[in-house]
């Protein structure tokens, strides 16, 4: 198997650091849910849950990336798209802590997928042999 390029390599760390991001917001939430400071003690236990599925995915596809699969892409690019609007929010709503790192981790996301090494890697198909001329005696 040949090595992935590092625009390739590059978005697999990427999509892995807000996995990790995730992984501590997560952390964060279900401390809250614990010591009671959940808004209901179901949400706060259900958004730790979606937090560690979605720390799952996102590894999954970090992992896929690193390996350079043609359908990891996809997602990257919805995850990049997703973390620039949570980090509008954030950022509109004064949390430049999170907001920020959010921002810039979908922008550094978005350009790693889409440089052409990438682009290469991960849409490149089988070739398509050329069609051969109908015979005009036929």
């Amino acid at each position: 198997m040949p090595q992935s390029p590092p625009t390739v390599r590059a978005a697999a760390i990427v999509q892995a650091a807000e996995a990790a991001v995730v992984c501590v917001a997560s952390v964060l939430s279900a401390t809250d849910a614990a010591a009671g400071r959940s808004y209901r003690p179901g949400s706060g236990i259900a958004l730790t849950l979606i937090g560690f599925g979605t720390v799952v995915a996102l590894g999954f596809v970090a992992a896929g990336l690193a390996r350079a699969r043609r359908w990891s892409r996809t997602p990257a690019l919805l995850t990049q798209l997703f973390t620039g609007i949570v980090g509008i929010y954030l950022v509109q709503g004064h949390r430049y802590s999170w907001g920020v790192p959010a921002l810039v981790l979908a922008a550094a996301g978005f350009v790693a997928l889409l440089l052409p090494p990438s682009l290469r890697a991960l849409t490149s198909g089988r070739p398509v042999p050329p069609r051969e001329p109908a015979d005009p005696a036929a």
